[in-house]
């Protein structure tokens, strides 16, 4: 218990630090560029594969149980667009980018502590949290709801092909499953999501990458730990989210 309430304490005290102003925003605004080619372009493949099959399982599975006549043949696209706005797409995306990018975060920043690349920026007068850590938040704020709509998109494309693949329902019927009782809300929400997910990925990240003592073995420890705690982090908020925005 005394571990946690100290990590959060020093979390707090590196956010504090983090969100300073920056002392150069040519070098900030640089290597805010280079953290979106990093952490978010390098990330479309994974999320398009992802996208793709878990739409389509989505609406093979909705379509496999439709089981009881009363349900009009629409619901497929219709379970199938919410289950992938309001959940699949900004959680789950976030949970197997909590692994790519987290990993990568800590892992980069846990070496630079070791190799000692830290302490030489701080000598040098340099505010290493806000130069390592503020670019990364802000670029995958920036581009996480970029990637979630991205996957939405792809999520619906994938289910629509794997029904006209198996025949279990047609172009137009799906189609119009995806347009009925849509809701603004529910991109909102999900786009929400997406931004809260993308900084707890990534300053829980970089917190375990600061702090990491030791040498290799211990990055890869830090590692580890940075992506099992912002998965826990990422189901937690996601439960409070989903109180404020659906359960008002």
């Amino acid at each position: 218990m005394l571990k946690i309430i100290s990590n959060i304490g020093r979390y707090s005290l590196m956010m504090w630090l983090v969100f300073s102003k920056p002392q150069k925003f040519k070098m900030f605004w640089r290597r805010f560029l280079e953290e979106i080619q990093l952490i978010g372009i390098e990330s479309f493949p994974i999320v398009m594969l992802m996208s793709v099959f878990m739409g389509g399982v989505i609406s093979l599975q909705t379509a496999a149980n439709m089981d009881l006549p009363y349900l009009p043949a629409y619901t497929i696209g219709y379970i199938t667009r919410s289950s992938t706005i309001l959940e699949f797409s900004p959680t789950i995306i976030s949970l197997i980018l909590a692994g790519k990018v987290g990993s990568n975060v800590s892992s980069e920043i846990g070496m630079m502590r070791v190799t000692e690349q830290i302490d030489a920026l701080e000598i040098m007068g340099v505010n290493s949290l806000n130069y390592l850590v503020l670019p990364k938040i802000t670029a995958a704020v920036v581009f996480f709801p970029l990637l979630v709509t991205f996957s939405i998109g792809l999520s619906l494309v994938g289910g629509w092909l794997a029904l006209l693949g198996s025949g279990l329902s047609s172009t137009d019927t799906y189609v119009f499953g995806l347009r009925s009782f849509f809701k603004v809300s529910d991109i909102i929400y999900a786009l929400s999501k997406s931004v809260v997910f993308a900084f707890l990925i990534v300053s829980i990240s970089s917190f375990y990458g600061y702090y990491t003592k030791g040498g290799a073995i211990d990055v890869g420890r830090s590692s580890t730990k940075a992506v099992v705690n912002s998965s826990v982090a990422i189901l937690i908020a996601n439960f409070f989210i989903t109180q404020m925005f659906l359960l008002k």
